[in-house]
């Protein structure tokens, strides 16, 4: 049995002032709170929603006809009409929660249902409502463990950033692809809150509470940050693919959330945290 051993390069952050390394993320985490900004301003929501939040119907079927006949079977024009990767199946979107109706008229069409589901625009509201208040206590909690922990303004701060900016990026990603946010999308962000504390606290803990010097903390933290982080982006892809392939949606929302928030979070830490905290360490010095 052939074992395959990784091994994290050894990066020589001496030859990078810290503003070079900060420039890289920040520049990353502008251009995205610029796209969330520039959707929020055109349709009045960071990006596009599913009917998970905004209510409607959504329905599998199986049909040999083209994708361009399928909204005149319907007496309702549908959102969107989306292929997989099944051949001769489409998942069909509808404002209208009348989901009975909507079967129906499938079934005359010659269409196969194979699933179906719908959200009324109240229930979907306070979906909304509730991810929302969710996804702001857990930032809130993230922040006030983060300050509990270190006691000191920048490395906290630094965590706080970071995390902030492990959330923006894939958002404004999702708002660029033209992924709705559903509850899936949802829980990977939530999700990914936690996987950014994690590697931050990691390598704050390195350097600040350990003996030893600067960069050999650094690389020691990077030795265990680095891996599981991209053991966890590789288990990720395959559970996205794979809940792709056998649609099964909200895995393969939270699979590709937490796939761009785990990269972004990579650049951030060994980057944007980094950086802050060499400042901190040697007040200033090598600026």
């Amino acid at each position: 049995m052939v074992m395959v051993e990784f091994e994290v390069p050894e990066v020589d952050y001496t030859k990078y002032s810290n503003r070079q390394l900060a420039i890289v993320p920040l520049t990353v985490l502008a251009l995205a709170l610029a796209v969330l900004i520039g959707s929020w301003a055109l349709t009045g929501t960071p990006a596009a929603l599913g009917i998970d939040f905004t209510g409607g119907s959504e329905m599998t079927v199986q049909t040999d006809m083209a994708a361009a006949d399928i909204p005149g079977a319907f007496s309702t024009d549908p959102v969107s009409v989306q292929g997989t990767d099944r051949q001769n199946q489409y998942v069909v979107t509808f404002d209208s929660s009348n989901i009975d109706s909507l079967r129906e008229q499938a079934s005359d069409a010659g269409m196969s249902v194979l699933g179906s589901g719908s959200t009324p625009p109240s229930f979907g509201a306070d979906s909304m409502r509730i991810a929302v208040i969710g996804i702001v206590i857990a930032f809130l909690g993230m922040s006030i463990l983060a300050f509990a922990l270190f006691r000191t303004f920048v490395p906290s701060v630094a965590i706080i950033i970071s995390a902030f900016s492990d959330l923006m990026i894939p958002l404004a990603v999702l708002s660029l692809l033209g992924v709705k946010l559903s509850l899936g999308t949802v829980a990977g962000l939530l999700m990914l809150i936690g996987y950014s504390v994690d590697s931050d606290i990691l390598l704050n803990n390195h350097i600040l509470r350990r003996r030893g010097e600067f960069y050999e903390s650094t690389y020691a933290a990077m030795q265990t940050g680095v891996t599981m982080t991209l053991t966890s982006i590789v288990a990720m892809a395959v559970m996205a693919i794979m809940a792709t392939f056998f649609n099964i949606q909200i895995m393969a929302q939270i699979g590709l959330v937490l796939v761009l928030g785990l990269s972004v979070d990579l650049m951030n830490t060994y980057m944007l945290n980094l950086s802050l905290l060499r400042w901190y360490r040697f007040h200033g010095v090598n600026r």
